[in-house]
């Protein structure tokens, strides 16, 4: 349980600059499901709401999805403090500020186990004694999912943001949310880590074949996550020159032909140009 105030949790949560990557936000392109997995409802994370009771199989199965997403989360642990925050209500009772839905990759029900075991402890005089945190859990098994298949394969053969999640048929954040998931898969650290190292890590564990043609990064390596400031998805390395920040539109080289009309008008499309520019001869009658 944390002691410290809950609004002041919920400030540092939202003032992460990791926070635009949570995976429970919602989608930028379908706002109803989460940038984590498509497939994820946002509501998902919230208690169920709709009329009856909700079947067990169903509701084991939203957690499990939820969870997984959590565990992938670069805000986890911020989020666990805020989501296990207390306050004291009028009799003096302790509750906790969040006491429903899946919060900081845990289940209400945790919460108020830990929150009943710190309240045992507390009566017995043992102040020090604190639930143990969860650590996340890192299944090389999320990293197979279409999306993060789809994001490893454009990342192959494209060096921007931009067309990285064209390719993978994706907006930029939830691109970037993928790719900042596959790091933390992989043990990768997100502010060093390069493409080529995110790559190779899933070589390694074959999410991609093994005659998959990689494009070069050049001289300066793209790094494999978002920046720090989460200002752009591309690292850029000391030296590199200002023409190459911005992606270059791709020339299409295409046969020039002549229509039916042009030549028609321009009857030098035709002829020779040396056989235009000789002057017609003038034949003389014989004498």
């Amino acid at each position: 349980m944390s002691r410290i105030d809950a609004i002041a949790a919920r400030q540092r949560l939202v003032d992460d600059r990791y926070y635009y990557l949570r995976g429970c936000g919602p989608d930028e392109e379908y706002p109803w499901m989460s940038a984590g997995d498509p497939d994820v409802p946002v509501n998902a994370w919230g208690p169920y709401t709709d009329d009856g009771a909700e079947p067990q199989r169903v509701r084991l199965a939203r957690e499990r999805a939820a969870l997984a997403i959590c565990g992938r989360c670069p805000v986890l642990a911020l989020c666990r403090v805020y989501a296990n925050t207390t306050t004291v209500d009028e009799t003096g009772v302790e509750h906790l500020v969040e006491p429903e839905g899946i919060l900081g990759g845990e289940l209400a029900l945790t919460r108020h186990r830990a929150l009943i075991a710190h309240r045992h402890a507390a009566t017995v005089g043992d102040t020090t004694a604190t639930a143990p945190a969860a650590p996340p859990v890192r299944n090389i098994d999320d990293a197979r999912t279409p999306q993060k298949l789809a994001v490893l394969d454009a990342l192959a053969v494209e060096l921007y943001d931009e067309r990285v999640a064209r390719r993978a048929s994706m907006d930029v954040r939830t691109c970037n949310w993928h790719r900042s998931a596959l790091c933390s898969l992989f043990g990768l650290d997100r502010e060093t880590a390069t493409r080529d190292e995110l790559l190779l890590e899933a070589l390694r564990h074959g999410l991609i074949p093994t005659s998959t043609r990689v494009v070069w990064d050049g001289l300066w390596p793209v790094a494999a996550a978002p920046t720090t400031d989460g200002a752009r998805q591309r690292r850029i390395a000391p030296g590199i020159p200002a023409a190459l920040l911005v992606p270059q539109p791709r020339a299409r080289r295409r046969p020039r032909r002549a229509s039916i009309l042009t030549r028609l008008l321009h009857p030098r499309a035709l002829f020779p140009a040396a056989a235009l520019a000789a002057p017609t001869p003038v034949l003389e009658p014989a004498a």
